[in-house]
């Protein structure tokens, strides 16, 4: 475009004169038009386009940093997700070392109170084991009293005779000696 105004200025009545107006260019117009656009173009370049521009840049950079947010939020989340499962992990441990516990302390206080239930059951065995050894002495001791009473009565009917006190007793001394040794 410079080129071609300069051939007009080179060249007033030349064959670009000619050209010029035949499609009718009116040139003090058509530099004014120039001057306009060119102002328009300076304008519209440093009022619009320049800060759709920099809108552009900071809308990048907004959605960098976006991005770069949202990375390190996954990161993030990916970190507290391996947390929550080594977390859950030792829990899982921590209850079943809990409950193996139990079960050992369960089986300790059964095997105690085993061991505790078969003493008491010990003593009152040897306890009954006494008592009836109590009993059968106390029962063999009434059942020789016993017998020696009989054996002085039916040796007072057989003899006819009166045993006098010293008599029965010696003779139920006699009758106990002898159950003595025959048991």
């Amino acid at each position: 475009m410079n080129a071609l105004i300069l051939l007009t200025l080179a060249d007033p009545g030349g064959q670009l004169q000619e050209i010029a107006n035949t499609f009718g260019v009116d040139w003090p117009h058509l530099v004014a038009q120039i001057i306009s656009f060119g102002i328009v173009c300076v304008l519209l370049h440093r009022f619009a386009y320049k800060p759709v521009l920099h809108m552009l840049d900071e809308r990048r950079l907004h959605i960098t940093e976006g991005i770069a947010e949202r990375e390190q939020i996954r990161s993030d989340l990916e970190q507290t997700e391996a947390e929550r499962r080594r977390i859950v992990q030792q829990a899982d441990a921590k209850a079943t070392q809990i409950i193996e516990e139990a079960h050992a302390a369960a089986t300790r206080l059964l095997e105690k109170e085993t061991q505790k239930a078969v003493g008491v059951a010990e003593q009152v065995i040897a306890k009954s084991q006494q008592a009836a050894l109590q009993e059968h002495d106390r029962m063999l001791a009434d059942l020789k009293r016993e017998i020696g009473i009989l054996v002085v009565q039916a040796t007072a009917t057989v003899t006819r005779k009166v045993l006098t006190p010293e008599d029965q007793r010696r003779m139920a001394e006699e009758t106990v000696t002898q159950l003595g040794r025959a048991a």
